[in-house]
């Protein structure tokens, strides 16, 4: 029996990784107030964040509904597979709760439906789906698929710097970075997401944040986690320069490199930078 491995659109992986991993998706939501869009539908990011930079009124995000995620269940489990569904952090969104809300309405099949909250976001979300994928190509069960893609968290590294902390104080996600808010000073906040956004650090410039990024970069070489990626929210530029500096430190190339979608980007800006990894004995 297969395992098929399903998660929603918050990981941002690159869309050739995603279809050679056959990782299926259900979409979350983004809210205009003029409309309403499955960030599935949206393939050029830049006119949203064009459109989000001059913007009055923010977006708002969803989760999607019982019904998107038994679409996406019941055809995988009609043609014999069983699943393992990994999702955006249970501390960030109603969606891990959705998809098993899901999955007690499947009935007798229910347990062959596993929902795993990966406690992350964006490129540490990536970085799991990753591991459970490659634990599935090599043939293993879904209790293996499950060990793999919980290995993988718990050796998770992934940190975002922000260049500012206006879109997470606006839409209300700012999480235990809320301290931070009463500064007089001009900072640019690192964070990673342990359940829900959670502050690391601030530094004064995005030059300083850039090259905090290359030290928990090289935090990540040091301990052995040689499957690393860089993200980004309309910063490519910085991105490349990133990549640049990584395939220095780990003399390898990236596990994936690419831009930040709308759901997540609504919430913190433009002009993201993140970086992460884990051993590269889980990705492979």
């Amino acid at each position: 029996m297969a395992v098929a491995i399903v998660s929603d659109t918050c990981h941002y992986l690159p869309r050739d990784l995603v279809a050679a991993h056959d990782i299926h998706e259900v979409s979350l939501y983004v809210h205009w107030p003029d409309g309403t869009l499955r960030e599935s539908e949206i393939s050029d990011y830049g006119p949203f964040y064009d459109r989000l930079r001059s913007a009055d009124e923010l977006p708002t995000t969803s989760q999607p509904s019982i019904g998107d995620f038994l679409a996406v269940y019941e055809p995988l489990l009609e043609r014999g597979d069983d699943v393992v569904s990994i999702h955006l952090a249970g501390g960030m969104s109603g969606t891990v709760s959705a998809a098993e809300q899901a999955r007690e309405q499947l009935g007798a099949d229910a347990d062959r439906v596993h929902v795993i909250d990966s406690e992350s976001a964006c490129g540490g979300q990536g970085l799991m789906l990753l591991a459970a994928a490659a634990a599935a190509q090599m043939g293993g069960d879904a209790q293996a698929v499950c060990d793999r893609a919980r290995r993988a968290r718990a050796q998770l590294k992934m940190w975002f710097a922000l260049d500012t902390l206006e879109y997470l104080r606006r839409g209300g996600r700012i999480g235990g970075a809320q301290a931070w808010l009463g500064s007089t000073l001009k900072i640019k906040p690192i964070l990673t997401v342990e359940s829900q956004i959670t502050p690391v650090e601030r530094v004064r410039t995005s030059r300083r944040a850039f090259e905090r990024m290359v030290d928990l970069l090289r935090e990540r070489a040091e301990a052995g986690a040689d499957a690393w990626m860089v993200q980004h929210i309309q910063a490519p530029s910085e991105a490349q320069e990133l990549v640049a500096r990584g395939r220095e430190i780990f003399g390898n190339e990236p596990a994936a490199v690419s831009e930040i979608g709308p759901v997540i980007g609504a919430h913190v800006g433009p002009g993201l930078l993140g970086v992460g990894g884990i051993p590269g004995s889980l990705a492979r």
